[in-house]
């Protein structure tokens, strides 16, 4: 191999093991979907979201969003408990109801919007721990990331106009209907 050769591969090499440090850089592993990256014009480094080819000065912490699930849109109805992770609401300075009596309440609002009795809306405009009680608990549209971890899985699973079974969160316990 002559010298030429020898340097090209060294520098491919150095290339390489530059590349699997900066995916590994001082903070650890990317989150999933993320690549570093240098800016050619500034020498900074930065990150691509490899699904949607948008670009953030900042580190991520969170995984990339993708195009098709970017962002949903969803109301609830939350029911606090006596556990809940800040038990009082806008209805109830202290909430003591507990857990399984907010369980008991959510599977009964699940089956009156299930048999058609009511609408997410209406129950969640009158009953929902949740401010978003005054919007018929409209959430509005939002990304992964954004909500408890239990309440994204559930939420983005569903499929628009679905609703979901009880969903329990630090928050209480929920029901999710996908609007968009």
């Amino acid at each position: 191999m002559d010298a030429n050769n020898q340097d090209a591969n060294n520098n491919q090499q150095d290339q390489q093991q530059q590349q699997s440090q900066d995916e590994h850089d001082q903070d650890g592993p990317l989150p999933k979907g993320w690549e570093k990256r240098v800016s050619r014009s500034t020498g900074q480094a930065y990150y691509l979201n490899i699904y949607t080819k948008e670009s953030q000065w900042d580190r991520p912490t969170q995984e990339a969003n993708t195009k098709d699930n970017e962002k949903i849109r969803c109301s609830h109805l939350l029911v606090k408990h006596n556990q809940s992770r800040r038990p009082s609401s806008w209805r109830e300075e202290h909430i003591t109801r507990t857990k399984e009596e907010a369980l008991a309440l959510i599977q009964d609002y699940h089956e009156k919007i299930s048999n058609g009795v009511a609408t997410l809306d209406e129950l969640a405009s009158e009953l929902s721990d949740c401010s978003s009680a005054k919007r018929g608990g409209d959430l509005g549209f939002f990304a992964r990331g954004a909500m408890q971890k239990p309440f994204e899985e559930a939420a983005f699973a569903l499929k628009v106009g679905e609703l979901s079974q009880v969903v329990e969160t630090d928050s209480g316990v929920h029901l999710i209907l996908r609007t968009a």
